[in-house]
């Protein structure tokens, strides 16, 4: 019996995900053609660099409910600056990525130094980071952007841009987590912070690397939304932080901290999709599928609460 637990555990979430696309296939094929699977996880992969920025968080038992607003406020920023002619299209990505940082930092700050609870935190930087990007745009989409900037929403080679860009970010976070000290350090954070304390590890400063990363992430997902829709819209983002959040626990990250990565991460989020696109091909209505979508969230919780405290 304890065997069974334990591959469902290890196991679990990769046969959801394959049930799932085989009852999909079997009652819409076309959910298998190529170009339906390539909508998918071009349709993910904002919600997958999300997903890994929070995971972050999430190993180090915090929680950042502003990544909506961040992805509004930074995609906002870096498309009042890829305005043809004006500047390399390399400016206002960095630009949008580092007011994602310069956000998720002050997070870490106020969570550290203000010893403010993250839920509070985020929440405030909810809120601002939505008012800013109202103030910057002045309340209307910032449109007429640069076609070297739009093309990062765009394919290269048949293969979407942002796709490559959510494998990157995943291979670069994975290899970080398991092969860095400071990844390791996530870790023992969320496992026990004062047994991390008392063995010298700067519990802030790793605490204040995590929000900052996460802020970046939430940067680099707003202007590759930016670039996809062609336009900085200040009211971008509405609800994406709860969908991030809820691919990571359903990935298999505990919300208590020290438990999870970024590869069932990816499992969550891809999963998540197949189920969208899924009530998508059947027809479903927007109102049912916000219903779905809450009852994941609350049973992924909920699950996980079970492992805690079987």
């Amino acid at each position: 019996m304890n065997s069974v637990k334990s591959w469902l555990s290890r196991f679990g979430l990769l046969v959801a995900l394959v049930v799932a696309g085989a009852a999909l296939a079997t009652v819409k094929p076309v959910f298998l053609t190529v170009p339906n699977l390539i909508n998918v996880v071009r349709q993910i992969s904002i919600n997958g660099i999300l997903a890994v920025g929070v995971t972050f968080v999430l190993l180090t038992g915090g929680v950042d409910l502003s990544l909506g607003s961040l992805v509004a406020l930074t995609g906002v920023v870096a498309a009042s600056f890829a305005h043809p002619g004006d500047f390399p299209v390399v400016v206002p990505v960095l630009l949008g990525v580092l007011a994602g940082a310069v956000c998720g930092g002050v997070n870490g700050w106020v969570v550290t130094q203000g010893r403010v609870a993250p839920f509070i935190a985020t929440l405030g930087m909810m809120t601002v980071a939505r008012g800013l990007a109202l103030v910057i745009s002045d309340g209307k989409p910032v449109s007429n952007l640069s076609r070297e900037f739009t093309r990062l929403g765009g394919d290269c080679f048949g293969v979407p841009i942002p796709v490559v860009l959510l494998v990157v970010v995943t291979l670069c976070s994975a290899l970080f987590l398991g092969n860095f000290r400071l990844g390791r350090y996530l870790y023992a954070v969320g496992g026990n912070e004062k047994a991390a304390r008392a063995s010298g590890i700067n519990v802030d400063g790793v605490k204040w690397f995590a929000y900052t990363v996460c802020g970046a992430l939430a940067g680099l997902a707003g202007v590759v939304l930016a670039a996809r829709i062609t336009t900085g819209q200040p009211n971008a983002g509405v609800g994406y932080e709860l969908d991030a959040i809820a691919a990571v626990v359903i990935g298999g990250t505990s919300l208590s901290g020290g438990v999870g990565g970024v590869g069932g991460t990816i499992l969550g989020a891809l999963l998540m999709g197949v189920i969208n696109n899924g009530l998508d091909l059947l027809n479903v209505s927007s109102y049912y599928q916000a219903i779905v979508k809450g009852i994941i969230i609350v049973g992924a919780v909920w699950l996980d609460r079970r492992k805690e405290n079987p």
